[in-house]
């Protein structure tokens, strides 16, 4: 009785055990077609496209986190113009890229235009570089090919026009076009068009400025346009100049003439300084003349002021009698009576002329 329950147990045990298993197996089956589902789509396009990404790829970019489908539609994309493993577009290579935060779908893009151009030599590595150096990598090639234009000064300068001088003074206001054509080996680490319009800016006003006359500047544009292409402005930038175009140019101010005014009227208020010192100084030494004549007068007074002291002291010591006193005093009056004819006889003499 005993052996007859342990067989039932362990065949209700056994029983248990395979319903586990095929709910397990049902279970792993449903996730698997739930897989199969959702990258058949993805993994059929790859099969007819050749684009080489397997199932099994698929799934792994589950775990990794990649946008599967970004994947698989850049890597059609390179397949059918004709871009491959040859060219270093793998599978592997696009995922990492696109954990590193890059780009994908503009890579492609930019990849399949510089080889549609056949004239622009760009490896896939360059213009994933491009891309993760913060660059747009299609306008890049777009550039390349077909060149952009810069206007110089740019359109949203405060300044809308470059002014610069002739040598005869005359100002010279102009606007230039920059034809420039993007040098993808030079892309990571050049300059931009920043660098390029303050470049030629200075081209511009360094020509002008050796110009003797501004006649010349109008009358050969193309003048300006030389010299600054000369200069190869486009050094260390991400840009060739193709050409430098004068778009307009027009005379402003005669600033010679203004600092020649400018100046004369400088120097003639340095002249009334200098003449209002000079006054100042005259103006000074005549009060000190004045003040040594009063300084004479007061000395003639206080020696007129000792005469009869004199006198009286000579008369107590009996050195001056009353006749000499009366003769001296005769000798005065006649003296003072000599001057007022003379003075009298040089009026009438002035006012007969």
């Amino acid at each position: 009785m005993q052996n007859i329950v342990e067989i039932s147990l362990l065949a209700d045990w056994w029983t248990n055990l395979v319903i586990i298993g095929m709910l397990a197996a049902a279970l792993v089956m449903l996730i698997i077609i739930g897989i199969f589902a959702f990258y058949f789509r993805l993994w059929i396009q790859s099969i007819w496209t050749g684009a080489g990404i397997t199932i099994f790829d698929l799934l792994g970019m589950s775990f990794r986190n990649v946008n599967a489908k970004m994947i698989v539609r850049g890597k059609i994309m390179a397949v059918q113009a004709g871009l491959g493993d040859s060219s270093g577009i793998t599978t592997k290579a696009l995922e990492a890229h696109y954990l590193a935060g890059g780009n994908v779908p503009q890579v492609i893009k930019a990849m399949i235009a510089a080889n549609k151009a056949k004239t622009i030599q760009l490896t896939f590595r360059e213009a994933t570089a491009i891309d993760l150096a913060g660059r747009d990598v299609l306008e890049a090639v777009q550039t390349s090919v077909y060149p952009k234009v810069i206007d110089c000064p740019p359109r949203n300068a405060k300044r809308t026009s470059l002014d610069a001088m002739a040598k005869n003074g005359i100002q010279l206001k102009v606007k230039a076009r920059v034809t420039v054509r993007a040098n993808l080996q030079r892309l990571i680490g050049g300059a931009t068009e920043e660098t390029i319009i303050g470049r030629v800016g200075e081209g511009i006003v360094s020509a002008i400025g050796s110009a003797e006359f501004h006649s010349d500047v109008l009358e050969n544009p193309d003048l300006i346009s030389k010299a600054v292409l000369s200069r190869r402005l486009d050094a260390n930038t991400a840009f060739e100049i193709v050409s430098i175009d004068i778009a307009d140019i027009d005379v402003g101010e005669n600033i010679g003439a203004r600092l020649q005014a400018d100046q004369a009227e400088a120097d003639t208020q340095v002249a009334r300084a200098r003449a209002e010192g000079r006054r100042a100084m005259a103006v000074a030494e005549e009060r000190e003349n004045l003040a040594e004549i009063e300084n004479a007068r007061s000395a003639v007074v206080d020696a007129e002021s000792e005469v009869p002291k004199a006198i009286s002291e000579a008369f107590r010591n009996g050195r001056l009698s009353i006749m000499d006193y009366y003769s001296l005093r005769n000798v005065q009056a006649d003296t003072d009576m000599r001057k007022s004819i003379a003075l009298s006889s040089s009026t009438g003499t002035t006012s007969n002329k």
